[in-house]
């Protein structure tokens, strides 16, 4: 989502997949080779490193100012181990409001990550990782998509649509949301 919408809506973008690389290629991490290995197999990384990670940037963004209380959190909870993990570390302290939820066919998934590959660097944007990937989220993730349907969470996005109709529909969102 565009940087100047989330200020907007005085929302801090926290992505785990960034987070996760980013500690990764941390120098001195004790964490770096592990999480390359899960990213490279198209696995979930542990529960606690991606908490640790998350809760650490949303307690360093409100110290640095205190009016940045409200996160969008990309890519977590992926599975039933991170839910619990969250509930348990973050109950009290976060509350989810809503779930946006990108919906495409494999397919579009597959080609636009492909094509991100050719610029982004990164070791899993290949068709084998992302079809390992597919089938993670087929298992775990959808599960956790569900759940929250349930408790009437879930936001939607055709994300089969270009990238500017797609942005439209989620500024609809946050303008429903708040």
């Amino acid at each position: 989502m565009k940087g100047d919408t989330l200020m907007k809506y005085s929302y801090t973008h926290l992505s785990a997949g960034d987070l996760l690389r980013e500690e990764r290629s941390r120098t001195g991490s004790e964490f770096g080779q592990l999480i390359d290995n899960y990213i490279k197999e198209g696995k979930i990384v542990p529960v606690e490193i991606t908490i640790n990670l998350l809760r650490k940037a949303m307690e360093s963004t409100m110290q640095a100012n205190e009016q940045k209380f409200r996160f969008l959190i990309d890519g977590f909870p992926r599975n039933q181990d991170n839910l619990q993990g969250w509930n348990k570390d973050m109950d009290g302290k976060a509350d989810v409001k809503f779930v946006l939820f990108f919906d495409c066919s494999n397919e579009v998934c597959i080609d636009r990550c492909l094509e991100r590959g050719k610029s982004s660097g990164r070791t899993d944007d290949n068709r084998e990782s992302l079809e390992k990937r597919i089938q993670t989220y087929l298992q775990s993730t959808r599960p956790i998509i569900e759940l929250y349907g349930q408790q009437g969470k879930v936001r939607t996005i055709d994300a089969s649509k270009g990238v500017e109709e797609v942005f439209e529909d989620v500024k609809s969102v946050f303008d429903k949301e708040g």
